[in-house]
């Protein structure tokens, strides 16, 4: 039996510096988006800001600042808003999966229409200047901010197709990594359940597997969706 390595639960873990970019409504902060199977939480670490969601449930604004612990479920529209210095602790579900694709911005309908619409839309210069990525980076969170706004104006209108359309259009865009995504949590998440099984047979082999791993990041300021972020490689 394999044993996985990962941090507990499979969580995975970075720090974010939450960018400080006005944005279109005059707002600081980082780029609208939800997940499609990942739990998200934040320990904010220092400066003050909030997080503005959207779920089906409607519209919220949670403040935030240092000791506060905030986290929702997939399908969450999130937005961070930086009034002062934000910076978090993110955990994530499943050993990371947004960096697999499981993230989609709330740019309008027209750039969700597919793959090589949207992937154009949110990518990045690979090997860009600082100022060039910034820009880009920059350019993506207004136009997911333009979005999100619209979505928030039709949910709070009492209107729910928009936002049910997005879901729509989201679930589409990640269908063909499922069967990539089911693999990682196989290795991940779902050791527990070998684990679990090998208990109940009284087979003890993994304790004696047991180690300590320590790591420091393995890349620092990288230009996240919501800001800058220092990333551990687990």
């Amino acid at each position: 039996m394999v044993t996985f390595e990962g941090l507990p639960g499979a969580v995975a873990v970075s720090h974010l510096t939450v960018y400080d970019w006005p944005a279109p409504d005059g707002l600081r902060g980082g780029t609208p988006h939800l997940h499609l199977t990942c739990s998200e939480g934040y320990v904010v670490v220092g400066g003050t800001g909030s997080v503005q969601t959207l779920p089906a449930t409607g519209f919220r604004q949670t403040p935030l600042a240092p000791g506060a612990l905030v986290w929702f479920t997939p399908g969450t529209i999130h937005r961070l808003v930086n009034e002062d210095g934000l910076r978090v602790v993110v955990l994530m579900r499943d050993s990371g999966l947004p960096e697999a694709g499981d993230a989609v911005l709330t740019l309008p309908p027209a750039l969700l229409a597919g793959p090589d619409v949207y992937g154009a839309a949110v990518a990045l210069p690979p090997d860009g200047a600082e100022a060039e990525r910034e820009h880009a980076a920059r350019a993506r969170r207004d136009l997911a901010v333009e979005g999100f706004l619209a979505l928030r104006e039709a949910a709070d209108a009492g209107d729910p197709e928009p936002l049910a359309a997005f879901h729509r259009a989201a679930a589409a865009l990640v269908r063909p990594r499922v069967g990539e995504w089911r693999a990682r949590w196989e290795l991940g998440a779902a050791a527990t359940a070998a684990q679990l099984g090998a208990l109940g047979r009284g087979e003890l082999g993994h304790l004696a597997e047991a180690r300590v791993h320590e790591q420091r990041p393995v890349e620092r300021g990288r230009f996240g969706m919501c800001g800058r972020l220092d990333v551990y490689g687990v």
